[in-house]
This record gives C-alpha cells, sequence and structure tokens, in this order.
C-alpha cells in the first residue's frame, strides 16, 4: 500500500469522527425497543462471489452471520452460504461504511462517512440528525452502549437514549476551519471493570473510570493516533499506536515493547511516512488467541506473535495476501480473522495464513 492510499484511509477514519452529520433525510427517530433480528432472512441486496475493497471492519452478528464493512463499496453480509452486498441504493445512508456494530435489541448500527444509520432486519433508519442533536450530559455508561463519535464530542447510546458528552478538557477551545481534531477518537474499549478507554488523535489514551477523565500520554504515545485498545486475559491493556509502535499497560506503568525490542520505525515520527518491513511501529490491530499470545497487526508489516518473551513476524512468505493488516477479528467461535490489504481475509493454523474464500 503506498502512502497515497494510507493518507486517504487514515482521513476517512478521522472523518468519521469529526465531519460525518451531513443528514442522509433528515429524519428524527426514536430507537424502537422491540425490534431484534431473531431470525435472520436478508431481503435486500445482491448476491456476490466476493468481497470489494477497503475492508475495514468484521462483525459477527449474535445469529452467526459476518458483516463486512466496506470505505466505499457499502456492506457485505455472509450468511454461511450466500454473500450479499448492500449499498445505498438499499437504504444504508453511505456506501462509506466504517464501523458495524449490534445493540442490546439486535439492530445493526452502521457508522459512515456521510451519517449514522440503523438496520432492524426489515429497514434502514437514519440517526444522523437525531445524534448531532442529542441533549448534552455526563457520561453514564450501561453493559451493552454504544459510542458513536462527531464534530462536538462523542454521543452515547444505552439503548433507549442518546447523551453527547466531551472528553477533553473544559479549556480546551477548538482552532476554527480545522478537521483534525487532537482528541478525535479512534478506538474505544470498554474493560472488564466497565471503565472506558478512548484512543484519541494526538493525545493518547484518555481513561475514564466513571468520575473523571485522565490521560497516558508519556513514552510518545500521543506523537500519533492510538488506532486500537486491548485488553488481554490476564486483565493487561495494549494499545497499539500508528507511529510509536505496541505499548502494554498494567494499571501503573506504561512500556513500549516495540522500542524495548529495536523494532520501531522513528523516521515516520518524524514526518518521513515510509513503510518499514520487519518493524512493528505502525500498530492498527490487536487480538489474543486462545492459547494467550497476542497477535499485532500493523499496516506495512503483516502480523507478529508475541508470549510475552518472543515476537514472531509473519509476512507474505507465510501465506498472508498482504503485509497491511487492517483488522484482526476474534469470532463467535474464538477463533481469528484477518483482513489483510483490505479486501482478503485470512485464517491462522498456528504456522501459516490461509485466504477464507466465500462459497
Amino acid at each position: 500500500m503506498n502512502f497515497k492510499n494510507q493518507t486517504f484511509i487514515q482521513l476517512a477514519w478521522l472523518i468519521i469522527f469529526l465531519t460525518f452529520f451531513n443528514s442522509c433525510n433528515g429524519q428524527k427517530q426514536k430507537p424502537s425497543e422491540n425490534t431484534t433480528i431473531s431470525a435472520f432472512k436478508l431481503n435486500i441486496g445482491e448476491p456476490v462471489s466476493k468481497l470489494g475493497k477497503d475492508i475495514g471492519c468484521v462483525l459477527q452478528d449474535k445469529n452467526g452471520n459476518y458483516w463486512f464493512a466496506s470505505n466505499g463499496e457499502g456492506v457485505y453480509c455472509y450468511n454461511g452460504k450466500i454473500l450479499t452486498h448492500i449499498t445505498q441504493k438499499d437504504g444504508l445512508c453511505s456506501n462509506f461504511v466504517l464501523r458495524i456494530e449490534q445493540d442490546i435489541h439486535g439492530n445493526l448500527w452502521f457508522s459512515t462517512r456521510d451519517g449514522i444509520c440503523s438496520y432492524n432486519g426489515i429497514a434502514f433508519t437514519d440517526y444522523t440528525n437525531t445524534i448531532r442533536k442529542a441533549p448534552k450530559g455526563e457520561l453514564k455508561y450501561t453493559e451493552g452502549g454504544l459510542f458513536f463519535g462527531h464534530l462536538d464530542g462523542i454521543c452515547f447510546y444505552d439503548g433507549k437514549s442518546f447523551t453527547n458528552f466531551v472528553i477533553h478538557p473544559k479549556t480546551y477551545q477548538a482552532p476554527r476551519n480545522n478537521v483534525i481534531s487532537p482528541y478525535g477518537i479512534y478506538s474505544t474499549l470498554v474493560d472488564k471493570k466497565g471503565n472506558i478507554w478512548f484512543g484519541t488523535e494526538s493525545r493518547g489514551v484518555c481513561f475514564y473510570d466513571g468520575e473523571e477523565f485522565r490521560y497516558i500520554t508519556e513514552k510518545k504515545l500521543d506523537k500519533a493516533a492510538v488506532r486500537t485498545i486491548f485488553q488481554d486475559k490476564k486483565g493487561g491493556f495494549w494499545f497499539g499506536n500508528n507511529g510509536g509502535g505496541l505499548y502494554h499497560y498494567d494499571g501503573k506503568t506504561l512500556t513500549n515493547i516495540t522500542e524495548e525490542k529495536g523494532l520501531g520505525n522513528p523516521e515516520f515520527l518524524k514526518g518521513n511516512f515510509k513503510n518499514k518491513l520487519g518493524s512493528l511501529a505502525r500498530v492498527w490491530a490487536i487480538n489474543e488467541d486462545n492459547d494467550g499470545n497476542l497477535l499485532i497487526g500493523t499496516i506495512d508489516a503483516g502480523v507478529w506473535k508475541f508470549d510475552g518473551v518472543n515476537l514472531t513476524n509473519y509476512t507474505t512468505k507465510d501465506g498472508l495476501k498482504g503485509n497491511s493488516i487492517w483488522v484482526i477479528y476474534k469470532n463467535n467461535k474464538n477463533k481469528l480473522l484477518f483482513v489483510t490489504n483490505g479486501e482478503s481475509i485470512c485464517n491462522f493454523n498456528g504456522k501459516t495464513f490461509v485466504e477464507y474464500t466465500f462459497h
């Protein structure tokens, strides 16, 4: 992937949090508490034989169906037999889809470049204006709630209502005519204790314990975007930084694993935006296998496996269809799926990667 494409993708991801509130149809709706995708019968879209490009998000819903978000070609749904392509002509509010989530009622939510809409198994409903105009208040997290970022802050949906809030200090004033916000959100995690973690554009990681927002910024964590946050089985936290690399946080001490192992790309943080094979500097995805090994996806150097002591690098020579890892997703059966170059899905057998095909 060249720098031009990387820049476009990074900007697209940022746009969803900063400028996506352009209403699709202007309708103000209240979410239904009774709708649920209980019996999956997709009556929209067109059957296709393969995924499109720029797949940046994967979700397996409560019924086992896979949903793939494409930044430009809508979404794809796979029910185990048929792969279906869904676009704006089917009611989706934009073909530039960046995130898919499922709420406590079973409804699917699609965060796009141009707005946010939900799907209840029958039809799409646009919530762009509803979220933008939601009342401001304090964050009171409830289990299963969803977060939506936008230009003026973040909106929390608890399954019944929407509340807007901000994570930046009260003294902060955003520069005028600037779409780049240092507090723009790239990643969100709800930990095992119910605390909330936000990975920001250039303010490191923001932690919320229900009372106050605190920031982790040392060791250059705030020099580039925190693309992913992950909590392992033991309770430890891992931050993936797009330039600073892989960080571990035990609740007290922040450690930069990339720097400790000598796998950085210091020129990237200086503005020399060149990919570097063999590095662990640009981390976009983190997950964990059933043996407790950490799997780290980089945007320029393949996959790394970390057992807590040793790091092993996997690239195209090991079966990956590309060295650009956009997503590492764990499905309902605890198997990992790797999205490479935004268009190929790979499985990992512990030694090599095998491309997944849709039949």
